[in-house]
């Protein structure tokens, strides 16, 4: 599939589910509360990522999903530090390790629509490693692993599950 055809395809596949979900919450107004989002600052910041991406589809830019990802995502970091840790930005000390990721995301997703799909997915899933294991240093020499509350004990395994994948992945992806 061209490159256009996928940024149109995504494109209509997001108006069609923001449609889907604006029928539905008219026909049952309770389903707003699955959200939950509660709309502070952090939310438009969250907002503006998305806008961003749907632009970039708009002009049929699918590279447009590096700093909308990006974007949103630091969003997503406000939006926890400012309504689940309750404005206790002390956590950037080991959160700032998943902007990296994002970036990783959005080079996922741009391969998707459009870009060169099998470097944008190798960079972006070099970037989501990079910063995992990031996360996992600096959050546990700073004390950040009672963000997971009772998981946290998984957490390690959990990582080591995830590289035993990521090997397993790249070797099939080498061989290509």
């Amino acid at each position: 599939m061209e490159r256009r055809n996928r940024t149109q395809l995504a494109l209509g596949v997001i108006l069609i589910l923001v449609a889907g979900w604006l029928i539905a919450t008219r026909i049952r107004p309770d389903l707003v509360n699955l959200l939950h989002l509660t709309f502070d600052w952090p939310v438009w910041i969250m907002l503006s990522g998305a806008a961003i991406l749907f632009i970039g589809l708009l002009v049929g830019a699918p590279g447009m999903a590096v700093p909308a990802c990006l974007v949103a995502g630091i969003g997503g970091i406000l939006y926890y530090q400012h309504n689940v840790v309750s404005d206790d930005y002390r956590s950037w000390g080991y959160m700032w390790t998943l902007i990296p990721g994002f970036v990783g995301i959005g080079s996922i997703l741009a391969g998707l629509l459009g870009e060169d799909i099998k470097h944008s997915v190798r960079q972006g899933l070099n970037a989501l490693l990079v910063s995992l294991i990031l996360f996992v240093i600096f959050a546990s020499l700073l004390g950040g692993w009672t963000i997971l509350g009772p998981y946290s004990t998984y957490a390690p395994i959990a990582l080591l599950f995830l590289l035993g994948l990521w090997f397993i992945v790249r070797g099939f992806l080498r061989h290509r």
